[in-house]
């Protein structure tokens, strides 16, 4: 990463891989919505539809399948050129090392849901399974890590402490819904589809606020050689 007259300004790269995905999960809701696959709701609080069922019928499925696989690339490039950002600010944490593979396998885990995303049978099911699993819990340890590392250093360190307050909240999310699985299942299954959209905008926001670091820092990088 370079600050050269031939490198260009990398916020606007990390602010489309944090709202891709956000603006087509609420386009395909709305498509779907006038379409008359779901109903309309407030899926935060409502929990009357998954974040899949939004994507699984008509219009959105196109929609869906459009805009989240070129999401799942640019998550790619998000995590790799993170560990480059941390590397200029100069937090060089073990953590730092982690952090693209984590958002790697994350991004491919998006890519492999979005794919079998509609279609029916137990291998498809399993693949969306494992999809969103890998997909929310890795994301969430790499930003994890970047927001310990950004709390490291002396410049960004208000800044690392109230991400890490936003994984703190994302992780109480997580683990009311295990609790709630646990003690009151019946009452989990009626609420499960909330606790998906509510983990989806915060995983989303850290990402948005991550962007805003980027900017505020002046990332920049090369993109041709001298």
């Amino acid at each position: 990463m370079y600050n050269g007259t031939n490198s260009i300004p990398m916020w606007g790269l990390a602010m489309a891989a944090a709202l891709t995905p956000l603006i087509t999960i609420h386009t395909t809701f709305a498509v779907s919505i006038l379409e008359g696959h779901v109903s309309w709701c407030i899926p935060y609080w409502d929990s009357c539809t998954s974040i899949s069922r939004t994507g699984r019928y008509g219009t959105s499925y196109f929609i869906f399948k459009g805009t989240m696989l070129p999401a799942a690339i640019l998550g790619i490039l998000f995590w790799f050129l993170n560990g480059r950002w941390l590397l200029q600010l100069g937090a060089t944490t073990r953590g730092r090392l982690w952090i693209p593979w984590l958002g790697f396998v994350a991004c491919v885990s998006l890519a492999a849901y979005t794919l079998a995303l509609g279609h029916e049978g137990d291998g498809f099911n399993l693949i969306r399974r494992i999809g969103v699993v890998l997909y929310f819990s890795l994301t969430y340890i790499a930003q994890l890590l970047i927001s310990s590392a950004l709390k490291g250093h002396p410049r960004w360190h208000v800044s690392g402490k109230r991400l890490l307050w936003l994984c703190e909240l994302a992780l109480s999310v997580g683990i009311l819904s295990v609790i709630l699985d646990a003690v009151v299942p019946g009452v989990h299954d009626q609420i499960d589809d909330a606790f998906e959209w509510v983990l989806a905008l915060l995983i989303n926001l850290h990402a948005i606020w991550i962007a805003v670091l980027w900017k505020q820092s002046r990332f920049r990088a090369r993109v041709w050689a001298e």
